[in-house]
């Protein structure tokens, strides 16, 4: 099921929807039989738990006080059942009879709560009392996840005043008990059988440092877990290969005039760099606007760098919620026609400058392309748009099939835009963030275009959705899935052969339009 009507990212009735769909792919997993079915129910009972405990400290409460009683006490009901047959699952294992009933018994419950909860409880929540407190009551929903059990408890209270008592010392022994079992170096990875071998080592990599779930940290907790690229180096420590960033001829750190401040900005260059100007990339990092730095993207830089034998260039622009929209959009701008008026002092060819990025680095390539053109202003020789963000909307198939993907899944889609647009409600319809509501004329002159999307991951339909934009506009573009890779798998080449392909793939692209006659451009 889905909300029958709109929400803005941080509202609690979208949060819970997007919790909803996450344990629905795993059902289905587990139903189909595929993946690890003993990580899959663990990862499922960890969702519940968080998830229930924070509706009964938070959304029944409310919804009570807003004439919803005996709605808010049926749900608890329903919690209580789910908590008992979770118990069940945690102290058997798959193929076991007593397993397998009480998987089948809560898959089923679960669904009924939770057409219940989405098609009667929530609309009517809503109505009662209004979007602002829904948006409050999300923030809320958030901080008690952080605060509850990772575990059920079914005798424990389910009444708010029970939880706030009893719930930190219940959650100081469930991460005890979390630590014992090893369970907590599992709950971060991809259990679905969907990932080839390789990627499906770094996200296990990635799982076993234990992050916890950004999407219910705030920014500043979420900032110093581990990241995709602490993955890959794991990986090659363990294989007892070395770390070194791949080399190249320089790496040189500066800052520029921005719109907001200085703009760090690192600059790569090449190695076996010739005589002559060479081509500029201008390249921007993910992390949803809120996550990830240069740093976390310096892999994607140097295989860029070396493939294209062009200098990259890529700007630590500013980060929400310190700086919401359009802050990031404005200083990727400014970069820009900063390298466009200084190529010849990096000892590039300022006719020569292409631009790409990954994810949200994806989506400000292509809004810096709309409004360079609509200024008149030159437009870059090609764009390389690598799991590209293109509407603020919650788009196509891969939001329900990939809901459950790491390391980006469809709740840390909608906590990285809670934090980027808020006080901006907005910001998902601004052209620049929705590409896919530009009309087809503004898209026309748009550079040659690469997409790469990829798999498991929410934001592939909307990325190829844009392509195929760009096609009806006259645009030349190449849209190219990887399957069996995750979201932030571009800059794993080190340990992941279709990232190499990948990085190979776009800096062909690249290289043609640097080698293309200038009124192609």
């Amino acid at each position: 099921m889905a909300l029958p009507y709109p929400t803005l990212p941080g509202d609690i009735d979208h949060l819970i929807a997007d919790d909803h769909a996450v344990v629905e792919r795993q059902f289905q997993h587990l139903e189909a039989r595929r993946g690890d079915r003993r990580v899959l129910v663990d990862q499922v009972a960890f969702e519940l738990a968080l998830h229930a405990d924070a509706e009964e400290r938070v959304l029944y409460p409310a919804m009570a006080e807003a004439g919803e009683a005996y709605e808010a006490e049926d749900s608890r009901k329903d919690h209580q059942q789910v908590k008992e047959l979770l118990v069940t699952l945690q102290n058997t294992d798959p193929g076991e009879p007593e397993f397998e009933d009480a998987l089948a018994n809560l898959i089923g419950s679960v669904r009924r709560h939770v057409a219940e909860e989405e098609g009667e409880f929530l609309p009517a929540f809503r109505r009662a009392v209004g979007p602002q407190r829904l948006a409050e009551l999300g923030k809320e929903f958030l901080a008690a996840k952080r605060a509850v059990p990772t575990y059920a408890h079914p005798n424990a209270p389910s009444g708010e005043t029970g939880h706030k008592l009893l719930d930190a010392g219940a959650k100081a022994v469930d991460m005890v008990r979390d630590k014992a079992t090893g369970r907590m170096k599992h709950l971060a990875t991809d259990p679905s059988g969907a990932l080839d071998p390789q990627a499906q080592r770094i996200l296990d990599a990635f799982a076993a440092m234990e992050p916890q779930p950004f999407e219910i940290l705030e920014p500043d907790q979420a900032r110093r877990q581990p990241t995709p690229a602490d993955a890959v180096r794991k990986v090659l420590e363990d294989d007892g290969r070395p770390t070194d960033p791949e080399p190249v001829a320089s790496v040189q750190d500066m800052s520029i005039d921005g719109p907001g401040g200085r703009i760090g900005v690192r600059v790569y260059t090449p190695e076996g760099a010739g005589g002559g100007p060479l081509p500029i990339v201008l390249w921007i990092h993910g992390g949803g606007w809120v996550l990830f730095t240069v740093d976390t993207y310096d892999a994607s830089c140097r295989g860029i760098a070396n493939r294209t034998g062009a200098i990259v260039v890529s700007p630590e622009y500013r980060r929400a919620p310190e700086h919401v929209f359009p802050a990031a959009h404005d200083d990727v701008l400014a970069t820009y026609r900063w390298v466009r008026d200084n190529a010849e002092a990096l000892g590039g060819d300022p006719a020569r400058i292409a631009i790409g990025g990954e994810s949200v680095g994806g989506n400000m390539a292509a809004a810096t392309c709309l409004q360079l053109a609509a200024m008149g202003e030159p437009l870059p020789t090609a764009q390389v748009l690598v799991y590209p963000l293109t509407t603020g909307e919650q788009f196509g198939d891969s939001m329900v099939d990939a809901a459950d993907a790491r390391p980006l899944n469809r709740p840390l889609l909608s906590w990285m835009a809670m934090h980027a647009f808020e006080g901006v409600p907005d910001a998902g319809s601004d052209p620049r963030v929705n590409l896919l509501s530009v009309p087809t004329d503004r898209l026309a002159g748009m550079p040659p275009t690469l997409v790469i999307t990829d798999e498991r991951d929410p934001l592939r339909d909307q990325g190829e959705e844009f392509a195929r934009h760009l096609e009806q506009a006259g645009v030349p573009v190449t849209a190219s899935r990887y399957d069996g890779v995750m979201h932030e798998f571009f800059g794993a080449a080190a340990v992941l052969d279709k990232a190499a392909q990948a990085q190979t793939e776009a800096a062909e692209h690249l290289r043609r339009s640097f080698t293309a006659p200038a009124a192609a451009h």
